[in-house]
């Protein structure tokens, strides 16, 4: 029956192409001040499409992290085992800096180089850049308390992976995770009961169950706990300088909706070592820093799986052919693929913005810094909560074909709602947002002063942006009313930064779509006159 398996009209691989690369990536990366790690960004996104670093990503995910509690003997050892080519990834990932080693580099643009890297790798799983994600965002919050900070930060930014469970100081390099949540608190992390007792030699001693902790197999944690003074940050070993195992006691690994690369895990302390961060009482202002730049991460996961999601969907569609034509040259498909690339594009543009915006204000530009509180808070919850969509849309493009495992969108469509509610769901966002506006009201005045700068490009976005400045002056049911404004906060945003820096096709699109109205519930329904091809041509650079 060979006759029946001769092979026509199927898509060649898409490995082997940098399908990360895309002119708002490298626009966006000198515009931001980081031109000078193209090199390298085209190298690790090449590197994360090839057939290694994607065999690499898929074993990690169809064999899952195992939890061993105990060895052969009956003592407790709490390790989780995983794949050898989850470690390739981490090695990765590390060795090009996507860990803590921004805060090394005193290169202007050092953050910014470290998103697009983020992005670029990303293409060859999600789930091991939580860890990555988290030793970056620990070392701010560490520097709450010098001492620990120079003791730890050193080892968080050296390039080097050295996984195992050893005494910290000894590695050569040190992965950090985070511990916030309680069972009986979720985000409302000031309902947490896990207690921390102070000792004679400084430390103190915590009780207490965490019901998520990501990547448990950490050298350090972030957690809070209750101190006499109130719910105070702490910085726990895996393992005690003497080389001991601290009391850190992993319960279960939680089977989750996403990626199965990373583990997630229940874990008690009993009397675990750890010393306080930061000032008594003020645990959430000190881990706040923690979870700013986590929030970005987020955002940039979700901006690279737009990415992904598009780069396959257009590569299906280029080669593939239906009713006497292709795909790509079938109108409604059209409609449906530069939909879907104008949202991927103005993802991209908007995250590297942000990560501009967090690399100035490191280097102590202030106005940058109110810029970057309110523009991440709007851009992660408006990201997260359209990659799911368009995960969704992209996996449609390719028929039945994207339905299955072995292409990889499956993955994609799973890890979509998990930044979601990363750091904050799109309530916890959303209101954080309106908190600002109180707390903060300079914030407030620096990210209108943003979207200022493009008033007067085009009507249609001015029209927008009066609108906004009217929800903002109407102060009645805000709370109600938080995720429709942080949404128009979200687009004036993007379109502003299009219609400043952007392919003007794109902004053009941009502008009448998601600014003008002239735009349905789902993807492709872009209305009619504009150019779609040269959005689309924009899409295709890695075909």
């Amino acid at each position: 029956m060979t006759h029946t398996h001769e092979v026509s009209n199927q898509v060649p691989p898409h490995t082997g192409r940098d399908i990360a690369a895309h002119p708002a990536l490298f626009e966006g990366l000198h515009r931001e001040g980081a031109g000078w790690a193209e090199s390298e960004v085209r190298a690790l996104g090449a590197l994360a499409n090839s057939e290694p670093a994607q065999e690499w990503g898929r074993l990690a995910n169809e064999h899952p992290p195992v939890l061993r509690t105990h060895d052969r003997f009956g003592n407790r050892i709490d390790e989780v085992d995983y794949l050898p080519q989850y470690h390739e990834l981490m090695r990765t990932a590390v060795e090009h800096g996507l860990h803590g080693a921004p805060w090394a580099d005193e290169r202007a643009g050092a953050h910014v180089a470290r998103a697009a890297k983020v992005m670029a790798w990303g293409v060859a799983d999600a789930g091991h850049l939580c860890p990555i994600s988290m030793t970056y965002a620990v070392v701010p919050a560490l520097r709450a308390t010098p001492e620990l900070s120079a003791r730890y930060e050193p080892l968080l930014t050296n390039r080097v992976y050295d996984h195992g469970l050893r005494p910290p100081l000894g590695k050569g390099g040190l992965i950090a995770g985070m511990s916030m949540t309680e069972k009986q608190g979720g985000s409302d992390v000031r309902a947490n009961t896990t207690r921390a007792v102070p000792q004679p030699d400084g430390s103190y001693r915590l009780t207490g169950h965490k019901w998520f902790t990501s990547a448990p197999m950490s050298d350090l944690f972030l957690t809070l706990a209750q101190t006499d003074g109130g719910l105070s940050c702490f910085l726990v070993p895996r393992v005690l300088p003497d080389g001991a195992r601290n009391a850190f006691f992993l319960q279960r690994l939680k089977d989750k909706l996403g990626n199965k690369s990373n583990a997630s895990a229940e874990i008690e302390y009993a009397d675990a070592v750890g010393w306080l961060v930061g000032p008594q009482g003020r645990g959430v202002r000190t881990i706040i820093e923690m979870v700013n730049m986590t929030r970005l991460d987020c955002a940039l996961m979700a901006a690279s799986g737009m990415r992904i999601g598009v780069a396959n969907a257009v590569h299906h569609a280029t080669h593939r052919s239906v009713f006497g034509a292709r795909l790509l040259e079938q109108p409604a498909m059209v409609n449906v693929l530069a939909d879907l690339a104008i949202e991927s594009e103005a993802a991209t543009t908007v995250v590297l913005r942000l990560a501009g915006a967090v690399d100035r204000a490191i280097r102590g530009d202030s106005q940058e810094a109110a810029v970057r509180r309110v523009g991440l808070a709007v851009t992660k919850y408006w990201l997260c909560k359209r990659w799911s969509a368009h995960a969704a849309e992209s996996l449609e493009c390719l028929g039945g074909n994207g339905y299955v495992e072995e292409s990889g969108l499956p993955r994609l469509y799973r890890e979509a709602p998990l930044v979601s509610i990363w750091e904050g769901s799109g309530n916890v966002a959303a209101l954080d947002t309106l908190r600002a506006m109180v707390r903060e009201p300079d914030t407030i005045e620096a990210f209108f002063g943003e979207l200022e700068l493009a008033a007067g490009t085009d009507a249609r976005y001015d029209d927008a942006l009066a609108l906004l400045r009217k929800e903002f002056a109407d102060t009645d049911d805000l709370q109600y009313r938080a995720r429709h404004v942080v949404e128009r906060m979200a687009l004036l945003l993007q379109g502003g930064l299009l219609l400043r820096h952007g392919d003007p096709a794109v902004a053009d699109a941009f502008a009448a779509s998601r600014l003008a109205g002239d735009w349905g519930v789902a993807f492709g329904t872009l209305p009619r006159g504009l150019d779609t091809g040269r959005v689309l041509a924009r899409a295709r650079v890695a075909d």
